[in-house]
């Protein structure tokens, strides 16, 4: 028997089962176990300090695009927004077809290989000097086309591996395989990042490896997992003739919704908490990175805490399940995902009380009877580009303007470009003695640092104790009305507590873990209990494309809400969507929706049967 069915295999629905089934269902198991390290390493833990890194250094804190001046994050949803948005359209189309041609399994190769290969080509990105930014975007546009149109075919498989009450126990397995999984690849990126973490190649390693481990895991499943049958097999038609049918069957599709009310209420439930649920993991490690500030060691903390929570949780929602059913377990995971999104608002990060905490560091030196300066090691470099826009705050400018009072250097491979000159160490940093620079120059830089997005104190002499934070700092929380959440926050529960941002990004980041482990384990087997087996792939066909479209609107609304707004109203306007998703979702009937796909088979399989008999024999 596979180890992993051992360790996952707790509930009595699915131990000694026949060896064909079991492998099928670790088979099943293992493509999670390989894609999740897409979803860990890359979109959430490392490609969005990378992200933010190269952004930060080709654009500042915003870029100029067609849709106006963006920010990293605001950036990062509308790319995704693209990509799920192909998907979506798509996804209706490939489901009919598939339900009548054996192609689930061809299809699942072929966009396995486009999500691998571009996540496996993010790692040329260095290639591409100041356009590597764009380079990551595109591979990962790819990259999410490939995950989420594989999705469609992965899922609609689901039915046909066990009976309807083992559902429940399959899905959630095969999360518990992806968590563990990912989170075993991500310890491994991390030890490498720990032991090497000056060295250029280690980040591109990391995404190749994670396009490796993908595509590696996924050939287990295309050995064991058999091409489900096909029970309405239709003759092979030209592409042109295929996409024809396949619309027409979508449009009887709509036009049948009376006879699946309770399926489409849930699609519909589905579209709006899905929307939640993929906005936030999808934007959580590149808001922590380019909005709280969070560095690339403790993202890679927090997103594996996520990762080993997540996996025992996938079981117990299942144990859950069987004890109150599906779509109450699922309710609940729902309205605690409401709880985490509200409760995001209140993330702030605590206010700079250390000297050693800030940014650019002034220390007098009693040897030279002057001040020296550094620049603490947690400081993102500064932003390399030079042509600011007339809103923007030009950071080369106030940088040169500044340069006799801050340890900075020409960029290696531009000279107009200015960067931090580091230390060899970080025991010893790299101090500049300011030997003849009277207190007033210091005093006016230091009033300068207010429009800026660094921190900056000064450690004896005269100026003891004197500080500046600058506006775009992540400890200023500005003074909007939804900012007022995370200022009464930090007051009254953070800075009592002395809980700094990592450690409430860790503590709603295991809410975030044990929430991931039930709602879309359940919210896939849910939606198989009410499918008509016959037509699985049509209908998952249509979850997918809910779910696409939904995680096309999620980021668009973030991206359109922190562009009127700022990033917290984007974290408002998400958690509305769950709210109402959970409300439609406790309207559903579930009993009902199995009696209507029920009959549907019968249905078809009666015409079928029919259509056999009376086929002519031949003499």
């Amino acid at each position: 028997m596979d180890p992993m069915a051992k360790l996952f295999g707790l509930t009595s629905k699915l131990q000694n089962l026949p060896e064909e089934k079991e492998k099928a269902i670790s088979g099943y198991g293992y493509y999670d176990w390989g894609k999740s390290a897409f979803e860990t390493s890359v979109t959430v833990a490392i490609l969005p300090i990378w992200y933010a890194i190269l952004f930060l250094e080709a654009n500042g804190l915003t870029a100029s695009t067609p849709l106006g001046t963006l920010t990293g994050d605001a950036v990062w949803a509308l790319v995704i927004a693209i990509a799920t948005l192909s998907v979506a359209i798509l996804s209706p189309p490939f489901g009919v077809i598939a339900d009548r041609r054996l192609v689930k399994m061809r299809w699942l190769k072929i966009l396995t290989i486009v999500g691998a290969g571009g996540t496996f080509l993010l790692a040329f990105a260095p290639l591409f000097g100041d356009a590597s930014w764009i380079w990551l975007m595109v591979m990962f546009l790819f990259a999410n086309i490939g995950l989420n149109g594989a999705g469609v075919f992965y899922n609609a498989i689901l039915p046909h591996l066990g009976k309807e009450n083992e559902l429940d126990d399959i899905s959630n397995r095969a999360f518990a395989y992806g968590y563990l999984g990912g989170g075993i690849l991500l310890v491994l990126h991390f030890a490498l990042y720990l032991s090497l973490p000056d060295a250029a190649w280690v980040i591109p390693f990391c995404m190749a490896t994670a396009g490796v481990w993908w595509y590696g895991f996924a050939l287990l499943t295309f050995m064991w997992v058999p091409e489900p049958p096909v029970e309405q097999e239709m003759d092979k038609l030209k592409f042109t003739e295929a996409a024809r049918f396949a619309i027409g069957e979508v449009r009887n599709t709509l036009r049948d919704y009376r006879d699946f009310p309770n399926l489409f209420l849930y699609l519909v439930a589905y579209f709006l908490f899905i929307d939640g649920i993929n906005t936030i993991t999808a934007l959580a490690g590149v808001y922590g990175a380019t909005v709280l500030g969070i560095g690339f060691t403790g993202l890679l903390t927090a997103v594996l805490l996520v990762q080993f929570v997540a996996a025992p949780s996938a079981v117990g929602f299942t144990r859950l399940a069987d004890s109150i059913g599906t779509k109450k377990a699922l309710f609940i995971s729902i309205c605690g995902w409401v709880v985490l999104c509200f409760a995001g608002l209140a993330f702030a990060p605590l206010e700079l009380e250390d000297h050693d905490q800030h940014d650019i560091l002034y220390e007098w030196n009693e040897a030279e009877n002057s001040y020296s300066v550094y620049v603490s090691w947690s400081t993102f470099e500064l932003a390399q580009k030079l042509d600011y826009e007339d809103e923007e705050f030009d950071e080369q400018a106030w940088a040169s303007e500044w340069s006799y009072l801050l340890p900075i250097e020409q960029n290696e491979d531009e000279a107009d470009l200015l960067v931090w000159k580091w230390g060899e160490s970080e025991d010893e940093p790299n101090k500049v003695v300011l030997t003849g620079v009277p207190n007033s120059d210091i005093l006016e830089f230091i009033n300068s640092v207010d429009d800026t997005r660094f921190s900056v104190s000064v450690e004896g002499g005269d100026l003891d104790g004197t500080k500046e934070v600058g506006i775009d700092h992540p400890t200023d929380l500005g003074d909007g009305v939804l900012d007022g959440v995370p200022i009464w926050a930090r007051d009254n529960l953070w800075q009592p507590m002395g809980l700094n941002v990592f450690l409430q990004f860790v503590i709603l980041g295991c809410l975030m873990g044990t929430l991931l482990g039930g709602s879309q384990g359940l919210a896939r087997s849910l939606f198989g209990q009410i499918v008509p087996e016959t037509r699985s792939t049509e209908f998952y066909s249509f979850l997918g494309f809910f779910n696409k479209v939904a995680a096309f609107l999620g980021p668009t609304l973030y991206l359109f809400m922190t562009i009127a707004y700022d990033s917290r109203a984007g974290i408002f306007s998400i958690a509305i969507l769950l709210l109402l998703g959970a409300i439609l979702l406790y309207m559903v009937d579930v009993e009902a929706g199995r009696r209507d796909a029920e009959n549907e088979d019968k249905r078809i399989r009666k015409k079928l049967a029919d259509s056999q008999n009376s086929e002519p024999v031949e003499s």
